[in-house]
């Protein structure tokens, strides 16, 4: 897919899940553990938290059906979660908020950066002629 065309057609709802993801890459990169237990138990909670979100998901009568990336994101979304509370225990966060000034900068600046090519994208991309 054209990356240009993606970010024309981003949801604000998307967005706001790409933050998300831009704060807990911030998160890895400046508290990253290489203990593998920290990964492995990150990677069983999400796989037991996805499974118990698909079921949910799909419970219904008619059975709906998840788009293949909605289903990652079930498991992606536990996985973030409980690694990025276990790499900042004890580091001093407020919430999800580092006590380092940087950090909150770099995180914030990168989601103004993609907020600002989402912009751009919608403004200067080719609308659909009917």
């Amino acid at each position: 897919m054209n990356p240009w065309r993606y970010l024309a057609g981003l949801t604000a709802g998307r967005f706001v899940l790409w933050c998300y993801f831009i704060w807990w890459l911030v998160v890895v990169i400046c508290y990253f553990d290489s203990n593998p237990r920290l990964w492995t138990t990150s990677v069983g909670l999400a796989v037991i938290i996805g499974i118990a979100l698909t079921l949910n998901a799909t419970s219904g009568t008619p059975r709906p059906t998840l788009q293949p990336w909605q289903a990652f994101r079930f498991f992606l979304t536990p996985f973030c979660v409980s690694s990025f509370a276990a790499l900042v225990k004890g580091q001093g966060f407020l919430l999800v908020f580092s006590p380092r000034w940087g950090e909150l900068a770099s995180a914030a600046g990168a989601c103004a950066g993609l907020g600002v090519l989402v912009f751009a994208a919608k403004r200067f991309s080719p609308r659909a002629v009917a």
